[in-house]
């Protein structure tokens, strides 16, 4: 099931994908269908539990590595981003005033549903609740070194747009054959940038959720980013950027300039 979360006549509202709209799962108008262009689409994630954590991987595709000239790390390399960085789909980032190089990474984003602590290899997709496509911004002007990143390059309001769905894990594990064989493209202004599949990460998602919850703990609604893969480019005020992830979702988003925010 693809689930999402939107604004619409005044309220905020959970809904389902349904013959090309959305069906609508609040009490008062359950069962109502809209069109995707009548809502305001929203990071795909329940208000309660929200993100208390976004890990985000750098270097988890071997290409990616290279194009950055960078050695593949030999554990993950993560860093931590703040929920207010998340938008949803068809909003706006802002790409800041004298910036040189700002780019996109289209990546698969793992929603936790279970409390995860010292889980298995093994029993780690027993903890997943969903997946979503996320597009996670960087601002290269700032990147001093990839193994300790300034907060400036990731983390900035706006610059991590989620969305537009959130699809449960059952149907990814049980319909799709889990995450590790879909294909990501990310295009600018409709032309493709970027192509590449999940199964070409360096750690995959079993593999991260056994090694993050070893030393924390993973708790519902906690976000992992899992990495992007090559073929990223800059991008301007005006330009519209999709990023898909077959059976996932295509995530619309559009770069403003800051005075235009």
């Amino acid at each position: 099931m693809k689930r999402a979360r939107i604004a619409w006549a005044g309220a905020v509202h959970d809904g389902v994908e349904a013959e090309g709209g959305l069906e609508l799962l609040t009490s008062a108008f359950k069962g109502r269908r809209v069109g995707f262009d009548e809502v305001v689409w929203l990071p795909p994630l329940a208000p309660t539990p929200r993100p208390r954590t976004v890990l985000a991987l750098g270097l988890n595709y071997a290409d990616h590595a290279k194009e950055l000239a960078f050695k593949a790390p030999d554990e993950p390399l993560a860093f931590i981003k703040g929920e207010a960085s998340l938008i949803g789909h068809r909003a706006f980032t802002v790409r800041p005033d004298g910036v040189n190089f700002m780019h996109y990474e289209c990546e698969l984003a793992v929603v936790i549903g279970r409390t995860a602590k010292r889980v298995s290899k093994a029993d780690a997709l027993q903890h997943v609740a969903g997946y979503t496509v996320a597009n996670d911004y960087a601002i290269r002007d700032h990147l001093e070194n990839w193994y300790r990143p300034n907060l400036k390059v990731k983390n900035r309001d706006t610059c991590t747009p989620i969305g537009p769905w959130l699809v449960d894990a059952a149907d990814v594990h049980e319909r799709f054959g889990g995450p590790m064989n879909l294909a990501l493209k990310t295009t600018v202004n409709g032309n493709i940038t970027q192509q590449g599949n999940t199964k070409d990460m360096i750690f995959d998602v079993p593999t991260l959720i056994e090694y993050f919850s070893g030393f924390m703990t993973l708790m519902p609604g906690d976000l992992i980013l899992t990495g992007t893969p090559d073929g990223v480019v800059d991008c301007q005020p005006g330009d519209v950027v999709i990023t898909s992830i077959e059976h996932i979702g295509e995530l619309t988003n559009t770069i403003t300039a800051q005075g235009q925010a």
